[in-house]
């Protein structure tokens, strides 16, 4: 196909070509409008601002776009004609990218967010997804600061008790998640929040749709650009933990209070007494880490072809002293073109990536892990088999892990390697008809291999070599995507209408190997065949889907609107009888600015609303069939009979989750549109949501449940965005704001109604999902008369929590949990300031949520008083002679369970982050012929966090999305960025 494209460049063409672009940015200005002065032969721009339109030596071309000043050029003996033009503050007619085609924003009937995508990429990230953070109102983005780690997205809150990230859709490419792509490369990003606009994704749109396009060639001189910046982050907040002697002091009062002798290892009257070691755990393991981003862009083409290189590199070392990285290579060639009424284009892109990954043990947060570390353990003991700390039975006792020792001790690597391919081509059949036909590939393989070796790290962290082990796995993930599609599109007098109808074909295939390896000798090489015990696996897993699309779009005199939307998808992740699904949308917008006569200062009013059917297929393959033994024999008179049994039941008519969206909107344009304001208001409701129900045990069935179809939920909410943009004089300047407000509320979760539980968590018909489900602490028992005065509470002595008897049955028992709030933020904002004068700019984006409680589970453990290190608010416990004070008796036996959940745990959710502050200064390169742009900038991320919450970071994304949400067990803190770096066009 690229030959063939080739060959069809070669030839000459007597039409005027060229591309439209903004004076500001180069960037191309993609359905601008091109006219021969003085007649009907117009034409517009595609995405990347390029034109082809006939003309005579002696015809003017008129060049004009909605929000910027028109342009006038005499054709004379010229082929290529590039027009330049100035931006003015309106954006409301620029084109956005929606499912399968473009719209103006002026003309959308749907929900559609556009992201500032100059200001999101100030963003220091590795991630597409992070930018999104506080750029789009009813968007909220949970991340850590993991190098390479996950990034949780919600548009519009919770849909599934599933998965609930949205689609993500590049440059055509349908993809789950962003990871493997350059921040760098984005052009422009959309997000498509209601079904309005995302219905013609179908099955798959109910969690909304973020659609990117990427840098694309332009006709004309090459043009390369350099962007390149070194950052280092450190740990912006620490918590306040006992040192050696607090620790020993509160360790020992736990024991005396239990009746029992305190450790050796803190008694100062034993010879095993400790007190030449006092670690600070933040001390030792914390550093300043390093971001590295370096992109180099070259663009250009020719009359009939143009292209697009973009080499992007990046690496992220750790704030903890331990090898864990992640780093990036990223190469994309865009090449694009038209010959006469034919336009192709064709994309590829290698991505190459590894990460040292982060270790736990069983399951336990690395931060937190490393914050209940005591401070009698050394970071480092040469007598211990690898050389790191521990702690002893005998003197210590205490069950903490070194989490330096066992990062660095173990090998845990993960590599991924992407091929993506995307060719197109679009025919004008006849005027107004054009069919478009695409074909993706892309192409995932990824290994890990984890290595845990003989290691001596304490009494309870001691892998023998009987235990030590090596993991390695191997995933192929191949996905190709066949799109044929007709346009049609045509104007007579004050009407006009589009039409779109098309199939997709998707194929989808995973392949994964496994093997394992299990007894290591100390130093031995750590490869499979050197193990004492080998085993191994292989499965194979295929997705098919045929799907049916179709939109048209009808207005009249460009004031009143109505869209229509429809797709069927047909997948074989569902039984035969019942593979179908039908989602469909309709939305109208009335222009009344057009109809009717407002103030001077009044230009632009207009009404959207809209209602469809989206659906959620986050499920995997084959979950419609029973898993079954075939070696289930039975005894019978003494002789074995072959048998089959049920391992694990499915229901054999499981149905995909359908989501349906109402939404109104009002959108204002003042001061000659510089002051644009919308206020939108949605209902999404989920149905046949997909959740666990219980299964007797006589069906056999393990786990004792099945996976159906039982929930409902639904979320309300209201929307606000707000911008204002002056650039009249020499100082210029532009504000843009957004606002989020969300409930949400459980209205079915199984056939039979009953609760479901999570940790410290409860999801319940008539509430939010995962609310907080703890005790109610009411204060701390003086004496034994108040102890005896109260309801029933089994172990409680002076000192210890009173807890509150909900229920009033005089005792205290799990009936007396209650709810303690919402663990969904009720809000989402951001704000956005930008300023220029002359050489010097500044960009100010601050953001948050909030209306939201947290279970700390962090400052839970710290606050138990017994063997693990402690908060420093724990100083404060109850004694006889202190008893003006909230924090009970520490108690090494915790008769009374005073950390139980409760609400001396949850903290407010609350917060306002400074994200990103970056001031810029441009060059001055005078009249150059290679040197367009020199701009240097200094950026400051995560500066300034205004929150009372007292974990190490109020933005996590840990249990997101699932029943146990809202619980931070010491997740990783988002590092303060401090950042240089350099922006050049030549």
């Amino acid at each position: 196909m690229f030959v063939f494209f080739t060959v069809l460049t070669a030839s000459a063409q007597s039409t005027v070509t060229g591309t439209v672009t903004s004076s500001d940015d180069k960037m191309g200005l993609p359905m601008a409008s091109v006219t021969v002065k003085g007649t009907s032969n117009s034409v517009s721009t595609d995405l990347d601002g390029g034109y082809s339109i006939k003309a005579n030596a002696n015809d003017v071309l008129v060049f004009s776009y909605v929000g910027f000043a028109s342009q006038e050029i005499t054709v004379g003996n010229q082929t290529v004609i590039n027009a330049k033009l100035s931006a003015s503050a309106t954006q409301l007619d620029d084109v956005v990218v929606v499912g399968y085609g473009t719209a103006k924003k002026s003309d959308l009937t749907g929900a559609v967010g556009v992201v500032k995508v100059e200001d999101a990429k100030k963003t220091v990230t590795y991630d597409v997804a992070k930018q999104l953070q506080g750029q789009v109102a009813g968007v909220t983005v949970q991340s850590s600061g993991e190098p390479g780690g996950f990034v949780n997205i919600k548009i519009r809150g919770i849909s599934s008790f599933n998965n609930n990230n949205p689609l993500f859709v590049i440059d055509g490419m349908i993809t789950d998640a962003p990871f493997d792509f350059a921040p760098g490369e984005v052009e422009s990003m959309q997000v498509l929040k209601d079904a309005s606009s995302a219905a013609i994704y179908g099955v798959r749109g109910a969690n909304g749709v973020v659609i990117i396009t990427t840098k694309k060639g332009k006709a004309g001189k090459t043009s390369i650009n350099y962007r390149a910046y070194t950052g280092f982050q450190t740990v912006a907040k620490r918590i306040p933990v006992t040192n050696r002697e607090q620790y020993q002091q509160i360790t020992n009062q736990a024991y005396l209070n239990s009746g029992q002798a305190i450790l050796p290892g803190n008694d100062p009257s034993s010879p095993y007494f400790i007190k030449n070691v006092d670690t600070n755990w933040q001390d030792a393991a914390y550093r300043t880490g390093q971001v590295d981003n370096h992109a180099l862009t070259f663009t250009g083409g020719a009359e009939n072809m143009n292209y697009s290189v973009n080499v992007d590199y990046f690496k992220n070392t750790s704030y903890l002293k331990t090898p864990q990285a992640y780093e990036r290579y990223a190469t994309t060639v865009n090449v694009g073109g038209q010959k006469g009424k034919f336009k192709y284009g064709a994309k590829l892109g290698y991505t190459d990536s590894g990460k040292e990954n982060f270790n736990s043990y069983n399951g336990e947060s690395q931060i937190g892990a490393l914050l209940t570390a005591i401070p009698t353990m050394p970071v480092y003991d040469p007598n211990r088999l690898g050389g790191y700390g521990g702690t002893d039975n005998l003197t210590q006792r205490a069950i903490v892990l070194n989490v330096i020792g066992w990062n660095n001790l173990l090998q845990n690597r993960s590599k991924r390697d992407r091929f993506i391919a995307n060719v197109w081509g679009e025919l004008e059949i006849v005027k107004g008809l054009k069919y478009t036909t695409r074909i993706t590939a892309d192409q995932l393989q990824a290994k890990n291999r984890l290595y845990v070796p003989q290691s001596d790290l304490g009494w309870y962290y001691i892998t023998t070599k009987d235990e030590a082990s090596l993991d390695v796995n191997a995933t192929k993930n191949t996905r190709t995507i066949m799109d044929n599609l007709l346009n049609y599109d045509v104007a007579f007098g004050k009407h006009r209408l589009s039409a779109m109808g098309g199939m997709v074909m998707e194929d989808w295939r995973n392949e994964y190997l496994w093997t394992r390896g299990v007894g290591y000798e100390y130093n031995e090489i750590p490869h499979i065949e050197y193990a004492d015990n080998i085993s191994g696996g292989e499965n194979f897993s295929r997705e098919t889907r045929l799907s049916y699309l179709g939109r048209a779009d009808y207005n009249y005199n460009e004031t009143y609107y109505l869209s229509l939307n429809f797709r069927q998808d047909k997948s074989s992740k569902f039984p035969k009888n019942d593979n179908v699904g039908n989602y469909y949308s309709v939305s109208g917008a009335y222009k009344i600015s057009n109809d009717l006569k407002l103030p001077d200062w009044w230009n632009y009013l207009k009404l959207r609303g809209g209602y469809g059917l989206l659906g959620n297929n986050t499920i995997g393959n084959y979950e419609y069939s029973a898993v079954v033994n075939p070696f289930a024999g039975y005894n019978f008179n003494n002789q074995l009979a072959p048998g089959t049994i049920v391992v694990d039941l499915k229901d054999p008519k499981i149905k995909w989750e359908d989501v349906t969206t109402t939404n109104v909107a009002l959108e204002f344009g003042m001061f000659k549109n510089k002051l644009q304001f919308t206020t939108e208001y949605y209902v999404r409701t989920s149905d046949d949501i997909l959740a666990s129900q219980p299964l007797p045990y006589s069906t056999g069935a393990f786990p004792a449940n099945i996976r159906t179809n039982v929930g409902k939920m639904r979320n309300t909410g209201w929307e606000f965005t707000l911008g204002y943009t002056n650039h009249d004089n020499d100082f210029k300047w532009d504000v843009s704001a957004n606002l989020g407000l969300l409930k949400n509320e459980v209205l079915k979760i199984a056939n039979d109604g009953l609760p479901i539980y999570g940790s410290n968590s409860i999801t319940e018909v008539g509430y939010s999902i995962g609310e907080l489900y703890a005790y109610k602490v009411e204060g701390i028992f003086q004496d034994a008369a108040d102890v005896a005065s109260h309801a029933n509470q089994p172990g409680a002595q002076p000192g210890d929590i009173k807890f509150k008897d909900i229920n009033g049955d005089g005792k205290i028992t799990d009936d007396d949990r209650t709810r303690q709030g919402v663990t969904i933020p009720k809000y989402s904002y951001g704000f956005t300031f930008n300023a220029s004068y002359e050489n010097f700019d500044i960009n100010v984006f601050w953001q948050g949520h909030g209306g939201n409680k947290v279970y700390n589970g962090l400052y839970n453990s710290l606050m138990i008083g017994g063997l693990i290190n402690h908060h420093t608010d724990e100083l404060n416990y109850w004694t006889p002679d202190n008893t003006n004070t909230n924090v009970p008796r520490p108690d090494v036996l915790e008769t009374n369970a005073n950390a139980r959940p409760s609400d001396r745990f949850i903290q407010k959710g609350d917060y306002l982050r400074l994200q990103n502050l970056q001031l810029g200064y441009t060059v001055p390169v005078g009249k150059n012929n290679f040197i367009e742009r020199i701009r240097l900038f200094a950026q400051g991320s995560n500066l300034v966090t205004i929150t009372p919450y007292k974990g190490v970071d109020p933005d996590f994304n840990a249990n997101d999305g699932l029943f146990s949400r809202g619980f931070d067990p010491g997740s990783f803190p988002n590092p303060r960025t401090i950042s240089f770096g350099i922006e050049a066009s030549f």
